[in-house]
């Protein structure tokens, strides 16, 4: 191919392109737009179920969580938005167990990756989609997801039936 086939070639390509990008833009110009009447129309606002902006950590109605303090979410955060503390104590049995303390993380810096969450094998922590998160001060982004003199609930032993013997 010579120089000149190639340098129009890149001509018919390039209005080719041009003119494809405008006809996108020129079909978007007529279209019916649709604004969102916020805050007036919260009631009736629907946010999508895969929308993700809190980080919470469900407790039951004895204040027990999940949460092992493994660490493991703190491993996979990328910008070190969780902060898991955790203290060692001794059982009744008189084993060493490690517990949670304070779970805190930092909505200020997180990307909401959802890395924590798919990593978490105790499926301790989930994002949730409320979105009205604006403060003052960015203090107030550092959330504490444990409560207060919350425990780790226990697993429930199952109890297996005896074995007959047939004779």
């Amino acid at each position: 191919m010579n120089s000149l086939s190639k340098y129009f070639l890149g001509i018919y390509t390039g209005v080719k392109s041009l003119l494809v990008g405008m006809s996108v833009t020129w079909k978007e110009l007529w279209t019916k737009k649709v604004t969102q009447q916020y805050p007036e129309n919260r009631k009736t606002l629907v946010v999508s179920d895969r929308f993700r902006c809190e980080l919470t950590m469900p407790h039951d109605e004895n204040n027990e969580h999940a949460c092992t303090a493994c660490g493991i979410c703190q491993m996979n955060c990328p910008n070190g938005t969780i902060d898991v503390q955790s203290k060692m104590i001794e059982t009744e049995d008189g084993k060493k167990k490690k517990i949670l303390d304070v779970y805190t993380w930092d909505q200020g810096m997180c990307t909401f990756c959802n890395l924590c969450v798919i990593t978490c094998p105790s499926s301790a922590i989930k994002f949730e989609n409320n979105f009205e998160n604006s403060v003052f001060n960015r203090r107030k982004l550092i959330h504490r997801l444990n409560n207060e003199g919350s425990k780790l609930r226990e697993k429930k032993k199952e109890v297996k039936p005896a074995e007959s013997k047939a004779e």
